[in-house]
């Protein structure tokens, strides 16, 4: 799919929101101890962030794994996005996997907690370097 500059910017600036809407949906759902639903949000930010990278770039897939890959080949090992942000997506990618489609939920409300500060972390990251690369 072809999108004009104006188009692929406003495509940016929904997925960033869909990110930053995510942190909402977390926030709530583990106000109401829902870990589980909180989980797969905060995976979801992250991968919302990314998937406004990859518009930026044109890089498009419908895979996730193949999407996470891309982001470490071309911004983490490169040192263009600090290493501990491809640590924090690969985490969050299994433990959302885990706990989607695994039979036991493993995480308690510090992990939760834990694992959404780097969410927060990791959209704001993600924000910043598209902004200074426009």
């Amino acid at each position: 799919m072809t999108l004009s500059d104006k188009d692929r910017n406003e495509l940016i600036k929904y997925r960033i929101e869909q990110a930053n809407d995510s942190i909402i949906e977390a926030q709530f759902l583990i106000s109401r101890k829902l870990f589980r639903g909180a989980l797969n949000r905060i995976y979801y930010g992250m991968f919302y962030s990314i998937l406004a990278l990859a518009i930026k770039y044109r890089f498009e897939t419908s895979k996730h794994a193949q999407l996470i890959g891309w982001f470490n080949k071309n911004f983490i090992y490169t040192n263009k996005i600090n290493n501990k942000y491809g640590e924090i997506i690969k985490k969050s990618f299994i433990a959302r996997n885990e706990s989607d489609y695994g039979t036991v939920f493993e995480y308690n409300e510090s992990e939760i907690l834990t694992k959404f500060k780097q969410m927060e972390a990791f959209i704001t990251e993600i924000t910043r370097f598209i902004s200074s690369e426009s």
